[in-house]
């Protein structure tokens, strides 16, 4: 009896210890979680054009033969061009993340896919991954103009033509990023984090 006793209070020890161990871990994920800063499109060093400058402008066809205006005034709305290329595997996995973006921000942004090369590579590209509903051109100079040296890159231009945000986008994270930078107005989060932990200290 004395036996059973004891292995009672033991199992209760061992579950009141087990109970402290899992409350500690679960703070120390959420202190973990606090100080990780969400990552930002990636800017790149010397690019062509800054956040913050006007956008270059452009008068381009589309792949449909319909007319688009890249930068200036925009009637309120802003430009996301998203440049991509039909043999770039992460462009293709983001399809989904960026088809999601458009129709969430569908209120005020327009979405443009961006790209250079053959034409019919191009349009066969938009038939086979059902790209139809995007504007779509193919230009090398608006890359050239952007400074777009690696792809995904994003260059988001605000309704009064002027850059946003833009970087390198790997992930649907960094996509989102250039909205959250477009609304803080800031270069990117990580300066918006940069400038908050700055002014924590002070």
């Amino acid at each position: 009896m004395g036996f059973l006793i004891a292995s009672q209070v033991m199992l209760w020890i061992a579950v009141i210890g087990l109970g402290t161990i899992c409350i500690a871990l679960a703070r120390q994920v959420g202190v973990l979680h606090e100080r990780i800063a969400p990552a930002g499109a990636l800017m790149l060093p010397q690019q062509a054009v800054a956040v913050g400058q006007d956008a270059p402008r452009f008068s381009l066809t589309t792949l449909a033969g319909s007319r688009l205006e890249i930068g200036g005034e925009r009637g309120g709305r802003s430009q996301l061009l998203f440049f991509l290329a039909p043999d770039c595997p992460i462009c293709k996995s983001l399809l989904p993340a960026l088809r999601a973006s458009a129709q969430a921000e569908r209120g005020w942004l327009d979405v443009v896919l961006a790209s250079d090369g053959a034409g019919e590579d191009h349009a066969a590209f938009v038939r086979k991954q059902g790209l139809e509903a995007f504007d779509y051109v193919v230009s090398e100079p608006l890359g050239r103009g952007f400074g777009v040296a690696k792809l995904p890159h994003g260059a988001l231009i605000d309704e009064h033509g002027r850059i946003a945000g833009m970087g390198l986008i790997n992930s649907r994270e960094h996509l989102e990023s250039l909205f959250e930078a477009k609304e803080r107005g800031v270069a990117t989060l990580q300066d918006f984090l940069t400038h908050r932990a700055a002014a924590a200290r002070t």
